[in-house]
């Protein structure tokens, strides 16, 4: 009987550095290039919903109706701006408080800026009614009959 010779294994060592340095790099990657939720009007508490429909993410102008029956009215509109000697269009966002009659007059200006753009509301959960009748009854106003009120999903 022969003896059969038993071959040496020998380790293989993987270097590690070069898989975490990509890692970072997609990480540093995907914060530089991510863009975050705009901040808004005024911070409300939404009443809750079984219903889910997609917001749309531009062309919208919005109506905010918080707790104390405060109104504001915000779009982002193109403002001409020159940079470094060039003239350029850059997005700004337009925010303002409104007075009891003056709804309509905001929601004209901003659909003056973008005449596409929908009206969604976000009214607090402890907005009077009374305030919502007055928002809504200056949008039939100016022939807005297509508004999307906004609520948080109502887990099940």
């Amino acid at each position: 009987m022969s003896k059969i010779k038993k071959k040496r294994r020998v380790s293989i060592k993987l270097d590690m550095t070069p898989m975490v340095d990509i890692a970072f790099l997609l990480l540093i990657f995907y914060m530089a290039t991510t863009q975050f939720k705009p901040p808004e009007a005024k911070a409300v508490e939404l009443p809750t919903s079984h219903s889910q429909i997609e917001l749309p993410k531009k062309d919208i102008i919005n109506v905010t109706v918080s707790a104390l029956d405060s109104i504001y009215v915000d779009w982002i509109e193109r403002v001409p701006m020159i940079v470094e000697g060039v003239q350029q269009e850059v997005k700004a966002r337009r925010v303002r408080t409104v007075q009891d009659n003056s709804i309509a007059v905001e929601i004209g200006r901003g659909r003056a800026v973008n005449p596409k753009a929908l009206v969604v509301v976000k009214a607090d959960a402890g907005a009077s009614f009374g305030r919502m009748q007055d928002v809504m009854s200056q949008m039939q106003d100016i022939n807005i009959n297509q508004i999307l009120v906004i609520t948080s999903n109502e887990l099940e």
